[in-house]
């Protein structure tokens, strides 16, 4: 079964590739802006934003909002 999520768009995207796509996309400071947390505005760094997102689910799901914003779904 390959499909196991077929209706989730974030299924294999790891929250790294997000990131990093959003940064690019963005750069911190418009990200920062556009999701107002300390890891984005404060000395950002993919390292701290990981590890920060990863233990607060309520910026995770803003993250992975505007990712999918950004891509259009």
């Amino acid at each position: 079964m390959t499909d196991a999520q077929p209706n989730n768009p974030l299924h294999g995207v790891k929250l790294a590739q997000i990131l990093d796509e959003l940064v690019e996309n963005y750069g911190w400071e418009h990200l920062g802006f556009k999701i107002n947390i300390n890891c984005f505005n404060s000395n950002p760094s993919i390292k701290s934003s990981l590890k920060f997102l990863r233990k607060t689910p309520w910026a995770r799901t803003k993250v992975e909002e505007l990712y999918l914003e950004m891509k259009g779904l």
